[in-house]
């Protein structure tokens, strides 16, 4: 059974999208490391990229070619100042050559040297190839990014084809919601306590508890810095961040000088039924069009759902419990990263395989379970919420304008958080007993739905809003 880490789900990134952007950024980074395992990088003379597939037809508008290039620089996504993409990328433009994983200057024709074919390798939808020439030989490599920065490759699909069983390491291993309950019955755990056990299985609790604040820390950085940039977004499209401009409305008069300090201002506002609507919207803009102008963000479980979680949770601290500490936000977490893991397992997270109801329709299950655990929900209630989040989002199309990751799925991630809280409360007043739909079998009909749905409305930008919309529309 396949081991899936909160922190595997949860990764900290560069938008615009965990699959077109920082899927093919660590899968450059594992080529390099790949050619120095085989003693070839120091005899590299030449190197290029071809994309397959949805990278290739939405790769310009995801920048899936400025992820690669930078991959192959040795920059790293997770620390790397975002402010210096444009001066790497500039660079190889203008020179001509790449300075592969910052060690070896190589020629690199940014506009020949990656090439986007529309083809569509049999594994995956999204495939990219590295070319490395040795001594007037070419050396292939290929991999696959299959939704929220995972990265394989196609020895993946051989394993299965000859039965190989890769066991997991964790104590408590879950494949489907039924075994996550049957673990919390038998050890008297709620969701998160059966996720930490297995966490602290691999790694120990102090480095848990650092790595989930930091990715809160990201999470609530993301929210504050999209809240407080005014202007349009880049791409071509002129979408205008409404996240300032909501922001500007609901903040009142009160002083503050960071994040932190923020936060504490906002649970002194307003609270009524039409602000709490407005605040978790700003919040899920905010994330969004931080991730839209390839800014930091956190993998939730994707970068183009990246503002649901941090939304819904920031809810809870400043709506919800003003008393909410880290202890809260690790419970949230490790429930959130749970159930996504589950819909990984059972289905995808990858909008090139399952359109939007894999991003934004997993997204709002692991807030609506995380959020249900905080609010005094039972397992049950949890798998409950979960499952009635991602009900109300099957058979979601991922039909981006221009490409981009900006319309219509920046929106997208306020209506996921606001259904995600709307299926908690459901939840939890609710007999888990009485109902209808397990969240096996929602995950099961998720990705029926996914294989039913006609290949225009996976990540192609050829069907759906991304045709009935004209760019001189915009």
């Amino acid at each position: 059974m396949e081991s899936i880490s909160v922190f595997d789900m949860l990764k900290i990134g560069v938008g615009p999208s965990s699959s077109h952007t920082l899927g093919p950024w660590r899968a450059a980074e594992r080529w390099i490391a790949e050619l120095k395992e085989k003693n070839r990088f120091s005899k590299v003379e030449k190197v290029s990229v071809d994309l397959y597939g949805s990278l290739s037809l939405t790769g310009k508008g995801h920048a899936t070619d400025l992820a690669t290039v930078l991959g192959l620089s040795g920059a790293d996504p997770e620390r790397m100042p975002v402010e210096n993409i444009d001066t790497i990328i500039s660079r190889v433009k203008a020179q001509k050559e790449i300075n592969l994983n910052n060690e070896r200057i190589l020629p690199f024709d940014f506009e020949s040297d990656i090439r986007f074919n529309k083809k569509f390798l049999p594994f995956h939808a999204n495939a990219l190839t590295f070319t490395a020439t040795l001594n007037g030989k070419n050396y292939k490599s290929t991999f696959y990014s299959i939704g929220g920065g995972f990265v394989v490759k196609e020895e993946r699909k051989n394993a299965k084809a000859n039965k190989i069983i890769f066991y997991c390491t964790f104590p408590y291993p879950t494949e489907k919601g039924v075994d996550l309950l049957k673990y919390c019955k038998d050890l008297q755990l709620p969701v998160s306590g059966v996720v930490l056990e297995n966490e602290k299985s691999i790694r120990d609790i102090e480095t848990i508890d650092a790595e989930l604040k930091r990715i809160w820390d990201t999470m609530l950085e993301c929210m504050y810095i999209g809240c407080h940039t005014e202007g349009e977004l880049p791409g071509g499209l002129h979408v205008r961040r409404r996240a300032f401009d909501m922001h500007q409305k609901l903040k009142g008069a009160l002083a503050y000088q960071s994040p932190e300090e923020w936060l504490q201002v906002i649970r002194q506002t307003e609270v009524k039924f039409r602000s709490i609507l407005k605040w978790v919207s700003c919040f899920a803009l905010a994330v969004n069009e931080v991730n839209a102008s390839l800014g930091r963000v956190v993998t939730a479980p994707t970068n183009g759902s990246a503002g649901v979680i941090p939304a819904v949770l920031m809810y809870y601290m400043v709506i919800e419990n003003h008393d909410a500490n880290f202890e809260h936000i690790k419970k949230f977490l490790l429930v959130a990263g749970e159930i996504g893991s589950i819909f990984k397992k059972g289905a995808t997270i990858s909008a090139a395989m399952g359109g939007c109801q894999a991003e934004i329709g997993v997204s709002s299950a692991m807030a609506a379970g995380a959020l249900c655990e905080l609010l005094g929900g039972s397992p049950e209630q949890v798998l409950m919420a979960a499952e009635i989040a991602m009900e109300h989002h099957l058979g979601l199309t991922c039909d981006p304008i221009g490409g981009l990751v900006q319309i219509p799925c920046i929106e997208r991630n306020s209506m996921g958080a606001i259904k995600a809280i709307n299926a908690a409360e459901l939840a939890l007043d609710s007999d888990p007993n009485n109902a209808k739909v397990p969240l096996d079998k929602v995950v099961n009909t998720m990705w029926e739905t996914a294989k039913d749905m006609n290949s225009k409305y996976k990540e192609t930008s050829e069907g759906g809003l991304a045709i009935g919309v004209n760019l001189v529309d915009c």
